[in-house]
């Protein structure tokens, strides 16, 4: 199988690397930067975001036309940031080849677009730019999983969802490897959902550690945020199974607690004190968390869901109240019944 991954991130080369691995794919790294892709190839490295780490001589790397790298392909995978799947959707084009994505998150809409649609998912995204080609497929590839281990090949469970049976089964027969274990999942809605509302969360767990609140306030934050999440996807139309399963609760768990994560990052330095500039910085990557916050919670408004935690981090983010504050906030709320 020919597999084409735009985006030589982090992620994107760890998936590229890891699929390598199967001597019966071929498979292609692409970055916009030539310079990169260069310095990749003659260091058989990926030195920016994955130091240290050599690379498989079964993967190639290109900087050249995407289009028609995309055209020569089987498999396409965008493994660009949310904010940047709009504007590789419209380079690449219309495929025969199904389209998958990896970012997590809420696309931020333009201020001068709000009125027409808040904070859009990847699929909702795709629907806009291939409003005219019906028979395109695409899925999403999602769940648990810091780049690191995957580029190493520590064991994964990845899902892989689409409404596509076509496309999920070619996920699985791309990816399902000795590391890495692929689950497929009609519910993209859930799926997505899952993904984006777990980063916010995360941000609010690594500033309930940065505040040394304990273990048990962890608990109870990463229990409401996963209901609070779940009530956002269901009223999108996702399954509410769904969010017990990988990309919920799994990717949850994992995002909220584990050191490699550059959600809760953000949220530990904002609790010691730095600002959002400079945690933001200080990471050297993308937190998807940052970047979706507000428009988690303008779409939850829109659909009238409450989202509380969701609610208190945009409310650090942009400066309006401390850690300490939110904290307040949400233990000052009124008694409610647990499910709801």
């Amino acid at each position: 199988m020919k597999i084409a991954v735009f985006g030589a991130g982090a992620w994107g080369t760890a998936l590229a690397q890891n699929a390598a691995h199967h001597l019966t794919h071929q498979v292609t790294l692409w970055a916009r930067d030539a310079e990169l892709i260069a310095k990749i190839r003659r260091e058989s490295c990926n030195s920016r975001y994955l130091a240290n780490l050599a690379l498989s001589p079964q993967l190639h790397f290109s900087s050249e036309n995407p289009r028609q790298l995309a055209l020569q392909s089987d498999l396409i995978i965008l493994a660009t940031p949310m904010a940047a799947l709009r504007s590789m959707l419209v380079t690449i084009g219309e495929q025969k080849a199904p389209i998958v994505w990896l970012c997590k998150g809420f696309e931020n809409t333009p201020a001068h677009e709000q009125s027409m649609a808040l904070g859009l998912l990847g699929h909702e995204v795709f629907e806009q730019v291939h409003a005219q080609s019906s028979d395109m497929r695409y899925g999403v590839l999602s769940g648990p999983s810091f780049a690191k281990e995957v580029a190493l090949s520590q064991p994964t469970a990845l899902v892989a969802a689409s409404p596509h049976k076509h496309v999920t089964d070619l996920l699985v027969q791309a990816f399902h490897n000795h590391s890495l274990r692929v689950y497929a999942n009609p519910d993209m809605i859930g799926v997505e959902v899952g993904g984006a509302v777990k980063n916010v969360l995360a941000i609010a767990t690594g500033l309930c550690d940065g505040l040394d609140l304990g273990l048990n306030a962890r608990a109870a934050l990463i229990t409401r945020g996963l209901a609070e999440m779940t009530r956002l996807g269901v009223a999108l139309g996702a399954d509410r199974d769904t969010f017990m399963g990988l990309s919920g609760l799994g990717d949850l768990v994992l995002t909220a607690t584990g050191h490699l994560s550059r959600n809760r990052q953000v949220g530990l330095l904002l609790a010691q004190g730095q600002s959002l500039k400079e945690a933001v910085n200080s990471l050297g990557h993308v937190a998807e968390g940052v970047a979706c916050a507000h428009q988690v919670l303008q779409r939850s408004q829109q659909l009238g869901i409450e989202m509380p935690i969701t609610k208190a981090v945009v409310a650090v983010l942009q400066g309006q109240v401390s850690a300490e504050k939110a904290v307040a906030m949400l233990m000052g709320r009124d008694p409610s019944g647990e499910i709801s």
